[in-house]
């Protein structure tokens, strides 16, 4: 068969793939009519995490199971817009990896709200001003983000999910040869983590070729008004900034992965059956040795794995007390995970249960 006669196989299939898109559309505009008459959350990741499973599941051609969730997650963003637009708010600035991290979850098309601070993504959420937002929680690398554990302390919102995307840097440039290079732009932390790209191909060069700059998304904008310089950066804000991609993956560990909440007011996940919990728990200051231990047996005696214990101080008197945020298995109305919360009402504050990620 002939390169035209197969694309136009292609063209044909890509003809058919259009007309059920938007019959599925359709469908799910219907949806939202019904979900605004019954004023029923949009946002379902577990009846996401269903589709993918059950496609995965009778996929039986080429496509491998990551391939399908890309495909997807980006048909559940339109279709959520097509319900209902939702205003997302996200840790700044634009073309950071809490940006693609928002992104990969709710699409291109969402309304986004790129703010300077974990707080004021809180705030947003919490007086309505945005529908949902997406925090960093923890980098695999770097440990936690203890903001984002004071803030869950603080407010009464929800995790909606959590969203785990590898972090990837990029050499950007408009230069058309590195000895042109005059400078390279970076966060400090971005330097640190390319510390062997840079020594491979820019050794020996003074400091002030490195210049610090408050995130990756400034250093790809300063690169795109610059022929003379470069910038360490994500993908998305090299794409965002208009500036070509010269090297990619050149972070030192291909492991590095930076985990993210999705927050909510009044939000409930449906169980999955895949799930896992997220709690605070402030134990009585009582004095007595063991009161941890006992807690932490308790889950034991359930058959609860836990997965998470972080601790954080109280802030509050002279003394050094702690508070604890704890992740485990399970769904929060889970007979075994309701005999511990009901124990400890007084004690415990339920975050969130939500599909696993990993």
């Amino acid at each position: 068969m002939s390169l035209e006669e197969l694309r136009n196989q292609i063209d044909s299939f890509d003809d058919q793939m259009l007309e059920i898109l938007n019959k599925r559309m359709d469908v799910v505009k219907q949806v939202g009519e019904l979900k605004k008459q019954t004023q029923t959350v949009i946002y379902r990741p577990e009846r996401e995490k269903q589709i993918v499973d059950r496609l995965a599941a009778a996929n039986n051609g080429l496509l491998n199971r990551a391939a399908i969730e890309a495909i997807y997650l980006e048909i559940f963003a339109v279709s959520r817009n097509l319900e209902l637009p939702e205003r997302i708010a996200y840790l700044g600035p634009e073309g950071s990896f809490t940006h693609q991290a928002a992104e990969s979850r709710f699409g291109a098309m969402s309304d986004y709200l790129a703010l300077p601070n974990i707080r004021s993504v809180f705030e947003s959420v919490d007086t309505g001003r945005a529908r949902f937002g997406v925090v960093p929680i923890e980098n695999n690398l770097e440990g936690i983000v203890k903001e984002t554990i004071d803030l869950l302390n603080e407010t009464d919102l929800k995790i909606v999910s959590e969203v785990v995307i590898s972090v990837h840097f990029t050499f950007a440039t408009k230069a058309e040869k590195l000895s042109d290079i005059k400078r390279i732009y970076s966060k400090d932390i971005a330097f640190g983590q390319c510390e062997r790209f840079l020594n491979d191909y820019f050794g020996g060069k003074e400091d002030d070729f490195f210049v610090q700059v408050d995130s990756t998304s400034k250093a790809a904008k300063l690169a795109g008004l610059e022929t003379d310089s470069a910038a360490i950066c994500s993908h998305i804000a090299a794409k965002l900034f208009d500036v070509p991609i010269l090297f990619d993956n050149i972070q030192d560990s291909a492991q590095n992965r930076t985990r993210f909440f999705i927050i909510g007011k009044d939000f409930i996940n449906q169980k999955s059956g895949n799930d896992k919990t997220t709690i605070i728990a402030k134990l009585p200051e009582d004095g007595k040795p063991g009161t941890l231990v006992r807690f932490l047996q308790e889950f034991e005696s359930q058959g609860i794995n836990l997965l998470k214990i972080e601790s954080r101080p109280v802030k509050e008197g002279e003394q050094f007390n702690f508070w604890f945020l704890m992740e485990f298995d399970g769904y929060f109305l889970d007979e075994s995970v309701q005999k511990i919360m009901a124990k400890h009402a007084s004690e415990i504050k339920w975050l969130g249960s939500y599909v696993k990620t990993i």
